[in-house]
């Protein structure tokens, strides 16, 4: 039996009692937390490649893009389908529907890392020398390739467990195993690459075998606290069969997740072109620009991950009141966070350009990118966080419409801006700062204009009637 055994089950989930501030604090804080971590992890990773020489950072640089696609797919893309399936089937009392997708899970893990794996070997090869990989450079991002992500169904395993334990409401004990996992695998990559004693290390590879073992200890310490009962029930393997109505549950959120991820690569890739024909200094300037823009995505993250609960527990109960109010609390509380650190920047942009250079064209460009994108980003935390409760509510038309509106208008705008307008690097940010604004209107104003409600489901039509009738059986109104 699938469907819900009864009205109790739609008040057996705390989430859907408890306050909502209370409870998002709960749930955002340890993935935020992970979160910031792992950008400092980043940072330190870049700092050992550099350790090991100039060719091993262009190396990095090559492959670091498609590790990056990897990890928002895995983590928030197919992470967020399976979180959110996991939310609205506790959340809904479908407790049978929970157990199996713990296997449903797993089974779709194994099939991304293959297909990771296959990549790595066939095509990864070619996109490397295409990004102007050549020599030594080519074969070490061939070498991290390689061992990365022919291995990678221990990241994919280890994001999928969080992802359903997070799902079911339990943020604190992934957060825990995967903020451990995080800190010592800073000292592991600098050991394994860089050696110790007498022992001269392994090189390339060494990060990379560093981030398989701690996600593979992460991994098996969160199964551990699953198969423990930590969601008030015990997952397994024995006689649970594959259904195709519980992969589409995961992937109806999680394909269009993923390919927002994409849009999203895609666009920084196609502005990093644009910038780029301006110059060196253009380009570092940007890259001083967006790196406060990265720095602030976890907290974006961090939120966005726990709307992704709430809000899909309380529409696997169908209280859609709920699940609307929530997922306009989180992202206004994440709009004015990151809206103020972008306002504080933006009104001293001179000084933040100058914490990571003295080059004054490369300043000029960071004062420009600045002053023209960052008084947005809170229209663009807004949007970004309410695309992760699109995820719980399962209704993620207006996020995919918005990564695409993006890409087109800041590629396509900032093309235009600098061939046709004739406004030089400052047209390209303009652009830049136009599609953060068009990617957080275009998810927050048809949530305001229609907040999420039932479907109403057409039925065959009786008594020879020609008319199909519409269900709206075991479905509260929508809320307005």
């Amino acid at each position: 039996m699938h469907g819900n055994t009864g009205s109790e089950n739609f008040l057996s989930h705390p989430l859907l009692t408890a306050p909502i501030g209370r409870s998002l604090l709960k749930l955002a804080a340890p993935t935020t937390a992970v979160m910031v971590v792992q950008v400092l992890v980043a940072m330190v990773e870049t700092f050992i490649y550099g350790k090991l020489g100039t060719e091993a950072l262009a190396g990095f640089a090559l492959v670091f893009p498609l590790m990056m696609m990897m990890t928002m797919m895995a983590a928030g893309g197919m992470g967020g389908g399976v979180a959110a399936a996991m939310a609205r089937a506790t959340g809904g009392g479908r407790h049978d529907d929970a157990r199996s997708l713990v296997v449903h899970a797993g089974a779709l893990a194994v099939v991304m890392s293959m297909v990771f794996s296959v990549f790595a070997w066939t095509v990864a090869p070619a996109l490397f020398r295409l990004l102007g990989g050549t020599g030594q450079a080519l074969a070490n991002a061939e070498i991290y390739s390689h061992v990365l992500f022919t291995c990678s169904i221990a990241i994919w395993v280890n994001f999928f467990l969080s992802s359903l334990l997070r799902g079911g409401g339990d943020a604190a004990t992934p957060g825990r195993f995967m903020l451990l996992s995080s800190i010592c695998q800073v000292p592991l990559s600098y050991v394994l690459a860089l050696g110790i004693g007498s022992w001269s290390g392994i090189g390339m590879a060494g990060p990379a075998y560093s981030m398989l073992i701690t996600s593979t200890v992460s991994a098996v310490l969160q199964a551990r606290a699953l198969w423990s009962g930590k969601l008030g029930f015990v997952p397994k393997f024995r006689g649970v069969p594959l259904q195709r109505r519980l992969f589409w549950d995961i992937l109806r959120v999680g394909l269009i997740s993923s390919f927002s991820a994409l849009t999203a690569n895609l666009t920084a890739m196609m502005v990093t072109g644009l910038v780029g024909r301006f110059g060196v200094a253009a380009l570092a300037g940007y890259g001083i620009g967006v790196r406060l823009e990265f720095m602030l995505v976890p907290l974006a993250f961090g939120i966005g991950s726990g709307l992704t609960t709430l809000v899909g527990v309380a529409a696997g109960a169908h209280d859609w009141k709920r699940a609307v109010r929530a997922a306009w609390t989180g992202s206004l509380i994440s709009g004015a966070l990151i809206g103020t650190l972008g306002w504080i920047v933006a009104l001293l942009p001179e000084g933040w350009a100058r914490l990571f250079t003295g080059e004054p064209q490369v300043i000029a460009a960071t004062v420009s990118y600045i002053t023209h994108v960052a008084p947005f980003y809170f229209l663009f935390g807004i949007g970004m966080t309410l695309s992760f409760a699109s995820q719980g509510a399962g209704r993620m038309k207006a996020p995919f419409f918005a990564g695409i509106a993006r890409l087109i208008v800041a590629t396509t705008g900032g093309w235009f801006a600098v061939a046709q307008l004739g406004w030089g690097l400052n047209g390209v940010f303009t652009a830049i700062a136009v599609g953060m604004v068009t990617f957080g209107a275009t998810i927050i104003v048809p949530l305001l204009v229609k907040p999420w409600g039932p479907k109403r489901v057409k039925l065959a039509p009786a008594g020879g009637s020609d008319a199909a009738s519409l269900d709206n059986r075991h479905l509260e109104p929508q809320s307005r």
